[in-house]
This record gives structure tokens, C-alpha cells and sequence, in this order.
């Protein structure tokens, strides 16, 4: 019953964000303002992980460093380039996957290694 009266008002809620007038405008600032939030819970959660990691990140390897390194930054890059990768069309939809998938392979190629005994 009480997920029912909470979905309700969620969907009234989206019903007065798209009919009532400037209601666009309103939803186009809370959709930027949820994903600045989001974003920032990712940025602080990465931050976290390194404080916690950081002894173990300073003792890898330098290119297996190199690798962690650059999979993030071209994470980030990928994330900050989608409006333009999706603007592209089926082409860049398909570079967007490939570009993340490439840089989640290379995040568990360095966790491979930290994780072996060699």
C-alpha cells in the first residue's frame, strides 16, 4: 500500500512537470541537477577508493598504474563525449560501448594483476 501512495505521487509529480506551464524548463533543471548529483556521488565515491587503495595503487607496477590511469580517464572521457558519440548515430553508439568496454577490460586487467601472486 505504501509503495503504491509513493509511485503515485512520483507519477503526479512527473505529470505536473510535463503538463503545467514552463514545466519543460523545470524538468530540464531537475534532469541536470540529478545527474550533477550523480556524477558527484561517482567523483566521491572514486575518492574514496583511492584514499582507502592508495598504498596498494602506489605498489603496481608502473604500467599496470599506467593502465588503472588511463581506463579512468578514458572512462571520464567517454561519460563527458556522449551527447556527441549519440549525435554521431548507430556509429558512435557503438564506439561509446566499445570505448567502456575497453576501459572496464582494462580496470580488470590491473585488478588481475593485483590480485595474482607473481
Amino acid at each position: 500500500m505504501q509503495f503504491a501512495w509513493k509511485l503515485g505521487v512520483v507519477a503526479l509529480l512527473a505529470l505536473a512537470l510535463t503538463v503545467l506551464p514552463g514545466g519543460g524548463s523545470a524538468l530540464d533543471v531537475a534532469l541536470a541537477l540529478l545527474s550533477i548529483v550523480f556524477l558527484a556521488a561517482i567523483a566521491f565515491l572514486g575518492y574514496r577508493l583511492y584514499r582507502q587503495y592508495q598504498l596498494d595503487i602506489d605498489t603496481l607496477e608502473p604500467n599496470t598504474r599506467l593502465t588503472l590511469y588511463a581506463s579512468i580517464g578514458l572512462a571520464v572521457l567517454t561519460v563527458v563525449g556522449t551527447d556527441r558519440l549519440f549525435d554521431v548515430g548507430g556509429a558512435g553508439i557503438v564506439a561509446w560501448f566499445v570505448l567502456l568496454a575497453l576501459c572496464s577490460y582494462g580496470i580488470y586487467w590491473v585488478w588481475t594483476k593485483y590480485r595474482s601472486y607473481s
